[in-house]
């Protein structure tokens, strides 16, 4: 049986910054007939050149609960049903514009994003009632939850950052514990201020910008806020220059250089092997399986990549300059003089100081007037995610709104590995979906994805899932990192769609394709002999030939098919015609805020602006606390509990987990070879590189 899948970045890319390299190579057999719908890599957003005009100001999901055909005899009915939600019948589609969106489209975003609360952080000046309560509650604490006052939240951001929330074994960083830590710092009176110390970054620009956002919110408290980064780099500055002061150490590693990416084929290398890759790819950005098949990058590749990349280096460029005073020009001229000194960041006022971290302790103990003691009064990140909201009064027992969150690769079934919350288990959602969607008691959900997709059945049922629960309830559908191919298959269903403008979307695309290993098998002196019943038996089992021209033919058909299922799902759920969703798919991943001024996206904003929609969409009043349900709250695993116990001795959590995930995605490894997944991401220091060779090997055969 056939099966599609909606993969995670596939296309064999090594992003670069700073001598940081990230590359993924996915390859599939002809023994496991797989069709893809895949997204680009996860960390490469920029400025496509192109944009289209929106020709609606409304694009929210009122649709009625129904499938829509995709094949071309249905086209009629497919309008009639567009033009039951605000879509005029036959418009025509909108033309491409050769550049960033015109000003009209700007005024149409601002104008529609003013239809949506913004969200904003606002200090809250609690009651004598309320700040009484608070006072006791913590006098009464449990002794977990107990902080000395005067003291200094520390957090060592480093690494990579799910966003999942992390069960109490788990030593990885959580982006929801992360920004909530930050929230109750800002009105814990117990709580002077915040020391951030930030390592290299592994994680994608759409959780930055929420953690950033989490920091300047914070800083309306009035509380200092300061950060160290030893190893200085694009993202870690960008995060770091976020905080009142920025200190770093006299001997850091600067390298301050620029973006850059690469993309690495194997047409060659398999050509020489005697490995034919036959590739149908619906949609001309689609370039998952040119690293196969091709030997150089596309042309229309290299335009979506360029695109991508200018868009991260000038939103990266604009933030800096808005946050130095500076033009975008003077910091782009001091980037291309090539920064490696960390005396020249001081001499350009880029941070405060080089201090040591025992000299950045000490000032901020005489700042804080703690000079008597032996260490400075801080709580660390692991302690103070114990600490409720409810103990600092920043939450009620009234309204809830439903989290579910959905991070990670798409699959059907749970695989015997798997751990809670690596990947996202169709079956295990689609209940969690359900009994919100029954229960009475939530007001409005949140669907949190963070995920380049996966299996495009699992995506599917998703897809009708969270149709009916919008249906029944507000459903809000809030993009991290990533929410391409399945992932965006998922947040297409929610009433509003909210992205971070660097956010990765769309890639709405398909591509599909085997192995020819004759001449492999001829050199290596391997026969294989099918026996077969029906005429197109052999279409996907055969791997010791190439395809007959009515296999070819019939091969492209079923890709163009599943291509076609998802783009008229896609207008359909977005209220646009065919014609125009097609303009915007072809396989193109864009970025958060290209997809919004094309339609594919509501609005922009983070997890908080999130919340505020879901209160305006339940008529719940902005003003009122709600409280957050988590529906996917992680319990301890086995891998989870193991891994502890081998971070703790040896070091090598991190690397183990990889490994796990590595073995449980093969599958049964004598039925097929299912690819060839290869990702290099930049280790932290204490991953074991002995392991790390070990996952290498072992994955890329």
């Amino acid at each position: 049986m056939s099966k599609i899948i909606l993969l995670k970045p596939s296309h064999g890319f090594q992003v670069l910054s700073r001598g940081r390299q990230f590359s993924t190579l996915f390859l599939q057999t002809a023994s496991l007939p797989a069709l893809h719908i895949s997204c680009l890599p996860t960390l490469l957003p920029a400025t496509p050149r192109t944009a289209l005009r929106a020709p609606n100001s409304d694009r929210r999901l009122l649709f009625p609960i129904r499938a829509i055909e995709s094949s071309p005899t249905k086209e009629g009915e497919d309008e009639k049903v567009l033009s039951e939600n605000g879509v005029e019948d036959g418009a025509p589609s909108s033309p491409l514009l050769p550049s960033s969106p015109s000003s009209d489209s700007k005024n149409e975003m601002a104008g529609k994003a003013g239809e949506y609360p913004t969200g904003e952080f606002e200090m809250v000046e609690f009651g004598w009632w309320m700040k009484a309560m608070v006072k006791l509650r913590m006098l009464f604490a449990l002794p977990w939850e107990r902080v000395k006052k005067g003291s200094v939240l520390s957090m060592k951001l480093r690494g990579r950052i799910t966003d999942q929330l992390s069960s109490r074994f788990s030593s990885g960083l959580s982006l929801p514990q992360i920004c909530e830590n930050l929230v109750k710092a800002a009105y814990d009176p117990r709580i002077s201020g915040i020391y951030l110390h930030i390592e290299p970054l592994s994680c994608g620009w759409g959780k930055i910008d929420e953690i950033r956002r989490h920091i300047l919110n914070f800083k309306k408290s009035g509380k200092f806020t300061v950060s160290y980064i030893p190893i200085c780099g694009e993202k870690e500055y960008y995060l770091a220059c976020a905080c009142g002061e920025v200190y770093t150490p006299p001997s850091a590693y600067v390298a301050l250089y620029g973006l850059t990416v690469q993309a690495s084929f194997l047409g060659g290398v398999l050509e020489k092997v005697g490995v034919e890759p036959q590739i149908q790819r619906i949609g001309k950005y689609k370039s998952a399986g040119d690293q196969l098949a091709r030997k150089s990058m596309s042309k229309e590749n290299c335009e979506m990549l360029t695109s991508l990349l200018d868009d991260i280096y000038g939103n990266w460029l604009e933030i800096i300059s808005s946050t130095q005073g500076k033009t975008m020009e003077e910091v782009e001229e001091f980037i291309n003089s090539g920064v490696y000194q960390v005396e020249r960041l001081k001499e350009n006022g880029w941070i405060t100081n080089t201090l040591y971290d025992d000299e950045v302790m000490s000032m901020l103990k005489d700042r804080l007037k703690q000079k008597k003691r032996k260490n400075l009064l801080m709580v660390d990140y692991g302690k103070y995610s114990r600490v409720r909201k409810w103990t600092l009064g920043l939450e009620s027992g009234g309204d809830q709104v439903a989290i579910i969150r959905a991070s990670g690769s798409i699959s059907r079934t749970r695989g015997p590995l798997s751990s809670p919350g690596s990947s996202i288990i169709g079956e295990q959602l689609i209940e969690k979906i359900r009994s919100v969607r029954e229960s009475e008691k939530y007001k409005a959900v949140i669907l949190r994805i963070d995920s380049p997709g996966g299996d495009a059945l699992a995506s599917d049922l998703m897809w009708r899932e969270i149709r009916l629960l919008a249906a029944a309830k507000p459903v809000i559908a809030s993009m991290s990192d990533v929410a391409a191919s399945g992932g965006y298959y998922m947040a297409m269903a929610a009433n509003t769609v909210i992205a971070e403008n660097l956010t990765l979307t769309g890639s709405i695309g398909v591509v599909t394709g085997k192995f020819n290993l004759s001449r492999l098998y001829e050199r290596i002196g391997f026969n294989k002999e099918i026996i077969s019943r029906g005429k197109y038996a052999e279409l996907l089992a055969a791997e010791q030939r190439p395809f007959r021209p009515d296999e070819e033919e019939i091969f492209e058909k079923s890709a163009k098919n599943a291509y076609e299922q998802f783009r008229d799902k896609a207008a359909f759920s977005r209220s646009m015609t065919v014609d125009e969703m097609e303009q915007v798919a072809q396989g193109r991943v864009w970025t958060g805020k290209l997809a919004a001024s094309l339609g594919l996206v509501d609005v922009i904003g983070g997890f908080s602006r999130a919340v505020a929609i879901a209160k305006q969409k339940a008529n719940i009043p902005q003003d009122r606390q709600v409280r957050l349900v988590e529906i996917s709250r992680p319990s301890p695993s086995l891998p989870e509990l193991v891994s502890s116990i081998g971070s703790s001795i040896f070091g090598l959590e991190r690397t183990m987990k990889d490994m796990l995930q590595d073995v449980a995605s093969f599958g049964s490894v004598q039925a097929r070879m299912e690819g060839i997944m290869f990702e290099r991401l930049e280790k932290p220091d204490y991953a074991n590189p002995i392991f790390s060779l070990l996952k290498d090997y072992f994955s890329s055969f």
